[in-house]
């Protein structure tokens, strides 16, 4: 039921966002405005989003995060603002999602420009579905005192991702040296649909060891998680230390690395 109740919401704020999206594109511009366009020395530089990382969500917290930017012109700024989207393209999105705030906080930072600041929050029971997993992209739209304007459809992209979670168990924890240590774990994420996690399959897992006393994890092997995130391998003990997974990431999903599981060597 949560997964349906989510997609009407979607499809309904979708709907909603991308008509007041439009509108307030327009209103931002001048009437003769198109989309990516502008008039005048009126430039936007230096955005960040997030503070350079992925917005990562779990299964029911909302997140609010930080958009800066800043908005160069010889009169003056009077007004920006952003909006993020997902899509292959801004004419072409599937979903939109508008900021905090109607327009950025500015404060001037020299002679002719402004530091801007634009607040999002999302969160995997109000605007994110699992297939909204991935490459978000930023449209921003700036005027200055003297009319001058521009328009980015396609200003920036970042990540909003699924969090990973990973976890290892090694057995037996006392062995004699060169016997066998069996690892198990699994490589999960949350399921922004159902709001739990699930296991994350058909993925590329690195077994990694750290003997007692180290300070660094190196890699053993990698194994392939099964189709429900499961994981098994074996390895010839000898010396102490600890057995991990790590996870590299990818587009939808952050890095995870999983707690050490010590194993003793007699």
């Amino acid at each position: 039921m949560r997964m349906r109740a989510s997609a009407a919401v979607a499809a309904g704020a979708l709907a909603l966002t991308t008509l007041t999206t439009l509108t307030a594109l327009t209103a931002l511009t001048a009437p003769a405005a198109r989309a990516d366009d502008y008039r005048g020395d009126i430039k936007i530089s230096g955005v960040v989003v997030n503070g350079g990382k992925p917005v990562v969500l779990g299964t029911t917290a909302k997140k609010t995060f930080t958009v800066s930017f800043t908005v160069t012109d010889g009169s003056g700024v009077s007004m920006a603002k952003v909006l993020m989207w997902h899509g292959p393209s801004f004419a072409r999105m599937d979903y939109a999602i508008l900021p905090n705030t109607s327009y950025a906080s500015c404060t001037k930072s020299g002679a002719t420009s402004v530091n801007c600041r634009q607040t999002f929050t999302v969160g995997p029971a109000s605007n994110m579905l699992n297939t909204y997993a991935g490459t978000w992209r930023l449209t921003a739209s700036a005027q200055a005192k003297d009319f001058d304007y521009v328009q980015k459809d396609d200003l920036k992209s970042f990540r909003v991702q699924r969090d990973s979670r990973l976890t290892a168990a090694a057995a037996p924890k006392t062995v004699k040296k060169g016997a066998t240590v069996t690892v198990k774990g699994k490589l999960s994420r949350a399921n922004w649909d159902t709001g739990r996690y699930g296991g994350y399959g058909s993925r590329s897992v690195r077994l990694q060891f750290r003997k007692k006393g180290g300070t660094s994890y190196t890699t053993v092997k990698t194994i392939k998680a099964d189709a429900g995130g499961n994981l098994k391998t074996t390895v010839k003990a000898s010396t102490s230390g600890s057995y991990r997974y790590t996870f590299a990431g990818d587009t939808t999903t952050p890095a995870a690395w999983a707690t050490g599981a010590y194993v003793t060597v007699k």
